[in-house]
This record gives structure tokens, sequence and C-alpha cells, in this order.
């Protein structure tokens, strides 16, 4: 670039010639003033633009501001040269910011770099959106994004780059990215033949994974897979090697990816990962010389033994790792030290059985005096989880005597967990409350007031300590110096059992007063209140005092804190009634019992750990602390029942094969539901549904179709990638069906000549047929059919012309169907894509659901009562007459409508620049009223939300009137705008429903499907 441009050459001379900042700085703004003036006068090629953009460059990165260069860096970024283009994307990345107003300028031209065949365009595309990433980019682009690392013709260097760009998205902007529909693809890119791209990938999908476990449950088989071919096949690239160690990056990513998932049910899985886990083990027994040979060995041997106490922390393999854990925990290095305590505090906190780690215990208390930092708080951390009644008194004297000397940044973590173990496995209450004060007397400021609080709770509750801890807070407060949290708890524990010690030496009211008041100058105004209270309990309990504790109430009714001083009147006031008075004595009696309540210390302790971002799949704690954080973490993750060594067989003898020295051809194997292959089948898991109860399956339906359906549905269904839709040319059949029975009751005894009857039957007729599907045009999810025997639920999801019908068929008797059989007519392929994700199920158990799922795909225009795809059902009932079904799918031109918002101004101006006729449809029907005689304003907005038409508020000045806009999405014809007008009329009881559109035929359609359920004479669902 130097040699190219004297100029910038020139410059950069003249600005290390400056001796001083002053000649600096005079020199800059001279050369800003030239470029800021060769801008405005314009007329520059792009050479000239990109000489004087390096120059601001480089003025930016030495520190000065500048204000010149942004639309020229725009204008840069679209030129067909390189180094132009170069400077361009430079300057945008360190001259913008991402909510800079320039930013939708350059939307476009990174989605044409991005799709460009050209490798260094779509990198310098790539690497500015990651550098921006601002949410607008971000919903402009991911996809793009997404496109560039899914696709086949995309190098492996575009492919890397555009993962690490989405995953910086996805962190940045979290809801934008519809991880649920890519991560079938994302999932499938770890077969990936090149290393590099499967660790982006693995990557990417270990942190969005976390969000959703079900979508991403695919990557579980992919991973062992992977594991067992670098572990055992050495399948990997020479190149890949680091220091005798095979790929470790991917190793350690495939081997921390494996921890966000529960443990899989099925043995073979469990002996097949517990062999590689054995084999990293087995071949890191000797420690290295060479240190880089040693980090590498060492990061993927700790990831392992890591992933061994996950899936079975008393298994063999961790019996093993146990022992190469005493050795690391003793290491000289102080990495090795850290990571050995790290992973044997993992065990401690996952497994039933301390006795592996209690065997190190002199040596782990030592490490509290670590001269590093990161080594003493991971001591800290195993000695809290490693501690039980047994151990309880040595680790928790051990805490208490280091916390004298312990960094300010681990005292107050330290309070806390010295505060929880000696609640949790106290044996004595003496020791208990000795503990407890000493801590809170030790640690001063480093003590929160939930220490205090739990104290004052578990002395209430308890009546066996009560007497002790008062002569034991009593005795604390007789120092000299006190901190002002023992205050509060002497000053709480003295008001409410005081007097169970009045009567021992040295412990009369009057001394207890004075003990406790000749602190108060030292305290703060809560505490001070506290106190005030204490003060009135005694009036009660202790007569003898009491012209001592009116003195102090007539003092504090002068003081200028409102609380205190409200406080001094009230209870004085009470300490002035008669004797005989009941109110002080009801007023001030002893304080009950707190409800039982989890302690709040450990949620404080845990939510430290949160706020830090701590990404473990486990916390420090005890094993029943983390039992309950793994419920709450799978809890949405479906864990099935099904035979999971008939799902394993197929990952298993291709694995055997693929170690084999001469492959033998595998097995045809019969095909699988598309969820059990969409769910991890190295799990063992199976969702086809046949022992789940129908009911509750379909609870979560909305059958009513009362609300519509905004967000995205299907959360655990099965991953469609909708961006990458692939369909077949023709339906998915299943073969040699049986004789069936349409739905009103028409028998099919003959096959019509080697004809399925179903595939000629004509539609279903029933009493809501009709009803259900128009519901269906304006809602997402609804019931499709019903009657005594099936029930067949609808959840649907559509993003521009793409879109997914996820069918639930429901068994509500007690016998199972057979030979089940469903297909798709389609009579308008060349305009909709329909097909089944994969071969739908033979058989539906009783009482039971499964779910299949329809990919669809908008090419071009279609509508019309005859252009809508037809679902075609049989099966058989026990020794029942076949039965068969004949519906119209839900699937309407309205579903690929997105919304769009526009202000009164562009719409009207959108309106007159449509016209009339032939691009406007217009329609006046009747309505229904309500009872009061009003328009049913609601309804007619939820109809027209329902078609996914944007309803336009503050346009028309009429309440009832109704405003919508929106835009079609064809893939094969392109967009087409829609703006409409509803305007109904109460008196004349009718309605004049407009649309234009800048396609005639699309203006019908809308017209028809916004209509029909408005109109009194053709509406069903009324």
């Amino acid at each position: 670039m130097a040699t190219s441009m004297r100029g910038l050459t020139q410059y950069i001379s003249d600005l290390r010639a400056c001796r001083v900042r002053e000649l600096e700085e005079k020199r800059v703004n001279r050369e800003m003033a030239h470029i800021r003036q060769k801008f405005k006068d314009g007329q520059l090629d792009g050479y000239q633009k990109k000489k004087y953009l390096a120059k601001v460059v480089f003025t930016y990165i030495l520190g000065y501001k500048v204000d010149v260069g942004h639309m020229e860096a725009v204008n840069l970024i679209s030129s067909s040269k390189y180094s132009e283009k170069q400077i361009g994307y430079l300057a945008l990345t360190l001259l913008m910011h991402e909510n800079s107003d320039l930013v939708r300028l350059v939307i476009n031209s990174f989605r044409k770099d991005l799709e460009d065949h050209n490798e260094i365009n779509n990198c310098l595309a790539l690497h500015a959106i990651a550098t921006l990433g601002g949410k607008e980019m971000a919903e402009s682009l991911a996809e793009a994004v997404y496109r560039a690392m899914i696709s086949a013709t995309s190098t492996t260097f575009v492919k890397k780059k555009a993962a690490l760009t989405l995953l910086r998205l996805y962190r940045k902007h979290p809801t934008v990215i519809p991880i649920s529909e890519w991560a079938e693809r994302i999932v499938r890119m770890m077969d990936d033949h090149d290393p590099g791209v499967v660790m982006t990938v693995v990557t990417v999908i270990t942190t969005m994974a976390q969000a959703d476990l079900e979508a991403f449950s695919g990557c579980y088989q992919k991973a062992v897979n992977r594991l067992d071919k670098i572990v055992f096949d050495g399948d990997y690239p020479p190149e890949y090697v680091y220091y005798k160690v095979p790929n470790p990056w991917l190793q350690i990513k495939l081997l921390r990816l494996l921890q966000y998932y529960p443990p899989p049910d099925n043995p073979e899985v469990i002996d097949m990962i517990n062999g590689i886990l054995q084999a990293i083990i087995d071949s890191s027994q000797e420690t290295p010389r060479n240190v880089q040979h040693n980090n590498a060995q060492n990061s993927v041997l700790f990831e392992a033994i890591n992933l061994a106490i996950h899936i079975d922390p008393e298994s063999t393999v961790v019996q093993n790792a146990s022992i190469l854990l005493g050795r690391f925990i003793m290491a000289k290095e102080t990495n090795v030290r850290y990571l050995g305590l790290d992973a044997m505090a993992h065990l401690a906190a996952t497994s039933s059985s301390l006795q592996a780690v209690k065997k190190h215990q002199n040596v782990i208390i030592q490490g509290l005096k670590d001269r590093d930092i990161s080594v003493r708080r991971r001591a800290l951390d195993l000695l809290y989880s490693m501690c039980d009644t047994s151990n309880s008194k040595v680790i928790v004297g051990e805490l208490v005597r280091y916390l004298q000397v312990a960094d300010y940044n681990l005292r107050e973590e330290m309070v806390l967990k010295i505060a929880i173990l000696t609640e949790r496995f106290a044996t004595e209450y003496e020791w208990y409350v000795d503990t407890i004060l000493q801590l809170i007397s030790a640690a001063g400021d480093h003590v929160g007031a939930e220490v205090w609080y739990r104290v004052v709770q578990l002395v209430t509750n308890n009546e066996d300590v009560q007497l002790y801890a008062a002569a034991a807070v009593y005795r604390h407060l007789q120092a000299t110096t006190c901190h002002e949290n023992m205050i509060r708890v002497g000053g709480y524990i003295l008001g409410e059992f005081g007097h169970l010690i009045a009567n021992e030496e040295g412990c009369s009211p009057i001394e207890q007063f004075q003990a406790l008041h000749s602190k108060v100058n030292l305290c703060t105004a809560p505490t001070r209140a506290l106190l005030l209270t204490t003060y009135i309990k005694w009036v009660n309990l202790f007569p003898e005092i009491k012209e001592h504790l009116i003195n102090i109430f007539e003092r504090y009714t002068h003081v200028l804190d409102a609380e205190l001083q409200q406080r001094a009147c009230e209870y004085l006031a009470l300490s002035r009634r008669e004797d005989g008075d009941e109110l002080l004595a009801t007023m001030c009696d002893e304080m009950p019992v707190f409800p039982e309540r989890e302690s709040a210390l450990v949620s404080r302790l845990h939510s430290k750990g949160e706020k830090s971002q701590d990404k473990r799949t486990w916390v420090i704690g005890h094993k029943d602390d983390n039992k309950g954080r793994e419920v709450e973490r799978f809890k949405n993750f479906r864990k099935g029942t099904g035979d999971s060594a008939t799902i394993m067989a197929s990952a298993s003898s291709a694995i055997a094969a693929s170690r084999e020295a001469v492959p033998t051809p595998p097995e045809p194997s019969v095909p699988q539901r598309s969820m059990s292959q969409n769910v991890d089948t190295m799990m063992g898991t199976t969702t086809t549904g046949p022992a789940e109860d129908i009911m509750s399956s379909l609870a979560e339906l909305d059958l009513s179709g009362s609300t519509v359906q905004d967000e995205p549905l299907l959360p655990n269904g099965p991953s469609a990638d909708l961006a990458q839709l692939q369909t077949p040319a023709a339906p998915i059949l299943m073969s040699n069906p049986a004789p069936h029975i349409n739905g009103n009751g028409l028998v099919h005894t003959a096959t019509l000549g080697g004809v399925n009857p179903t595939l000629v039957a004509p539609l279903t007729v029933g009493e809501n047929i009709e009803k259900w599907h128009e519901r269906l045009s304006y809602y997402n999810e609804g019931v499709l059919y019903e009657n005594a025997q099936i029930q067949i639920g609808v959840k649907a999801e559509y993003h521009g012309h793409l879109g997914r019908l996820a069918l639930f068929f429901g068994n509500k008797v007690d016998t199972p169907f057979n030979s089940f059989f469903a297909s798709i007519d389609n009579p308008i392929s060349s305009a909709l894509s329909v097909a089944f994700h994969d071969a739908p199920v033979h058989e539906i158990a009783g009482k039971a659901q499964i779910q299949e799922m329809i990919h669809i795909e908008c090419k071009d225009y279609f509508g019309g009562e005859m252009s809508t795809p037809v679902l075609r059902l049989s099966w058989l009932v026990g020794d029942e007459e076949p039965k068969m079904l004949v519906l119209k799918l839900p699937v309407f031109l309205t579903k690929f409508v997105e919304s769009v918002e526009l202000e009164s101004g562009p719409f009207f101006e959108r309106w007159k620049i449509i016209g009339g006729p032939p691009r406007e449809a217009q329609l006046i029907f009747p309505i229904k009223l309500l009872s009061t005689g009003a328009v049913d304003i609601s309804r007619n907005n939820r109809i027209v939300a329902g078609n996914r038409l944007s309803v336009l508020p503050n346009i028309d000045p009429k309440p009832e009137n109704i405003v919508f806009a929106g835009v079609l999405h064809m893939s094969s014809t392109g967009k087409v705008g829609i703006l409409g007008r509803v305007e109904p009329n109460r008196e004349a009881k009718l309605c004049r429903l407009t649309v234009r559109s800048t396609n005639e035929d699309v203006s019908a359609e809308i017209l028809r499907l916004t209509s029909k359920p408005l109109n009194l004479d053709s509406a069903a669902s009324l």
C-alpha cells in the first residue's frame, strides 16, 4: 500500500518526523482540511478516494478524531478492485459502530459480497459483519451468513469465517437467530471433511445448544463418532497433529460439547464413550518433557476426565482418573495443580462417595497457602465440595483460620461457604453458634446480611440453642471492639432471649443494656432502629431498667432521622402506658417460628457464579446441589423410553465396520421416523410417541382458536432447515395399503385395479370440518379433524416463502392404529412444494400420539378452492373395517405474507401508485354485529392479523375501520406488496373490503381469504 500511494507514504513520514505533539497536530489538521476539501469538491476517482481514505484511517489509528470519509468508505466497498474495496471495509470497521445511521447504507453491499463467488469478497463482508454486528445488521444478514456457512460452493476458509460470524451475531443478539430452524443443517456440518470447519461448527453448536438442547441433539452421535475416529482410527490430517497429540483443539471442543447433554441411556454408548476416555487417560500416564506436548496432552486429558465424571462419577474410568488427579494436585506446575483441583472439585460435587477425595485432604488444605490466587480459589472450592459430617469441624476450622489472612477478593465467598458448611453439617448447636459468631467477628464487612439473617432464623426456630446463643453473643458484645453485624445479631437475640440468662452472674438486665448500648454510637441508622426495638422488648421483660430505656426513647424523639424518630415516639408512648395494660405485652410477645425455606446463602453463592458468566455444566457444591440443577437444565430435553439397543444398531455397526481391515457391505436399514433421526440416536431416545398420553400431548394446542400465535411454534419438534429446504418431486407413499373407508361410511373393499382407494376418494365431509379449516386460515394452531377415534391437531410456522406444518395424529381409543398410511396430493406443485420430512409411521399405539412434519415452499401465486393440497389418510383399528380420511391441508397464500409497518403518508402514497382495477379487488358483504349492535372490532382485527397482515394504527380516523399492509414472498416470482382497507357500516350491517397489490391475482386471492371469515353468508367459523 505504501509503495503504490506516495501521498500516504509522505504523510506518514511527515508525522514521524514531528518532534513535539503540537507539530504533529498541526500537520494532521492541515491534512484533514485538505482531505475534507477534496471530498467536498467531488470528482475523485477510485484511486484518489482510496488514498485519502487511507490517510483518514491512519489518522484515526493514531488517536485523532475524524469526521470525514464515511460516505467515501461506503462507496469504496462497492468497487470491483480489491485494493479499493479493502480500504473501504477497513475504514467502515474502524470509523463506524453498530448503531451508526450509515450502517443501513451498507447492508445491501454486504449481502452482495456475501453472495459473490469470490472468497476474498466473502471474507471482507463477514469480517465487517462480525466487527459491527448491530441488531439491524443481524436481522438483515444473519440468513445470508448462514447460507454462506452451509453452501456447498463455499470454500473451507469462508465456511469457518461464516461460522464464527454467526456465533458472534448469536452471542450479541440471540433472539434474532432462529436456531431451532437451522439446527439440523448446522449439525450436519460436523461431517465436513475439513477438521477446521468441524471445529468452528462445534464451537457454534456448543454455544447454541445451551439454549435448545433438543434442537441440536443430533450432534451427540456425530461427536462420539468423530472422537472414536480420532482416538482409535487415526482419522486426522498430519498437519493437525500438535506435538504428538492428534487435533487437541477439536478433541477438547467435542468432549466439552458432550458434557452439555445428559448421560445417554444406552449402555453400548456409555461403553463406547468410556473406551474413548480410558484410551485418552492411558495415553497420558507419562508426563512429557516438552512443555508444549505436556500442555496439549493435559488439556485433552482434563476435559476427558470431566466428561467421565459427568457421565458416571462411580465408573471405573473415574476411579482410574482419580489416581491421576492425586498426582496432579501435587505437581510443580501451577496450571496442572489448578486443573487437578478443579477436576477433583467436579468429582466431589457429583459423586456419592468422597473417599477418593478425602485421601488428599491435607494436600488440599495446603493449597490454601499456594502462591497463586487461582489455585487458592480452586482449593477453597474443593474443600467446600468435599466437606461432610465426618470432616466438617476440621475443614471449617481451617477455613476460619485462613480467613484472617485471605485475599480480600476471596473473603466474601469464603464467608458464604463457611456459613453454609457450618449450618449444613453441624452436629452440635454449640459448635454452630460459636463458629458463626467467630465468623461474624473475624470477617467484619465481608459478612452479608444473608448470613446474620440465617443465624437469627435458626436460633429462633431451635429452642435448644437459644440459651447458649444468648450467652455466647453476650460474651462477644463485652469485647472492646465489636463489628456492627455482631451488634445486630446481639440486639435481636438478647431482645428475644436475654431473659434466659438474666439470672446468671454478670448477665443482669442492666449489664446486658450497658454492653449493648455502649456500642450504639458506632452504629448506622438501621442498626440503631433495631436496637430501639430491642429496648422496647426489654421494657416488657425487665421493668427494673424501664427508666433507662425511657430516657433513650426521649432522646431519640429529637433526632433528624425520620425512621428513628417515629420508632422512638411510638415506643415511648407504649412504655408510658399503665402497668396493667396488656397492649405492651401483646406487641412485645416472643417472635413466632420462621417458616422453613431454602437457605438464601446457597442461592446467593450460586448467583455469584452466574453473574460471572460461568459456563460450567456443574456448580461448586455437593451432589444434591448439582442434582437439582441437572433436573432444571434437562427438564425440556426429551429422554425416550424406546428400545435403545435397536436404535444403536446402525451406529454401532458403522463404527465396527470402520475398524475392519476389509469393509463389508452394510445391511439395509429400516427407514426411521423423522423425529427418531433428528433426536440424538446415540442418546438412546425415540420420540415417535406411542407411549405418550395423547390428551397431555395435545394439551399445548389451542383447540379453541381464541388467540393468535405470534411466537415460533414447535419448540420441541424436529428441526427443519427452512433456509435450505429440499423437497422431493413426488409425495412419499407407503406400500401395500389395506382396504379403506371414507369419512361418510363408504366402504372400499376393492383396490380399483391396483390403485389405493385412498388416492381417489373424495374429500371427507362432516359437521365441523369446514369450520376447523377456516379457523386455521387465521390461526397457526388448532384442530384439523376430530371424531371418536382420532384427533388431528396442527401447529404451523412460516418465515418468508418457507413454512412447515406439524400434524399431531392422536389415537383416542385403547386399540392401536395399524397399517397407518398418509400421503399428500398437490395439484399445484409448480407453484407450491408440499412434502413430508420423512416417511410416516406405520402404527399409532392406543391412547398415544405421533407427530409428522410437512415442509412447504411457496414458489409462485396459487389460489382458489381447487388449488389446496389434500391430505389422504387410512388405517385399521382391530377387526373393524378400514378407516379413511381425505382432508384439505390448511395451506393458504396469506401464510407466506410478512407484515410491514407504514406511516400514514407512505401508505397513501403507495395506495395511489397501485391505483384501481385490475390491481384493486373489492367486495361488499353482510357482517354479523355484536349483541349490543356494535361492530366486532376485536374479531375483525384478529382475522386480519391472523392472515399475517399488519394492522396499521392511526391511519383511518374511524376506530372500526382497519387499514392493513403486507408483503407476499414467493421464491420464483419474488415479492408482492399488499395494501388493504376494511370499512364496516354498522347501520347497513355491511362491510366493504378493498385490497390493492402489484399483482391482480394476488389481490383477488387475498380478498377471498380475508373476506370469507368476515362474510356472514360464507363464514363457517362464526
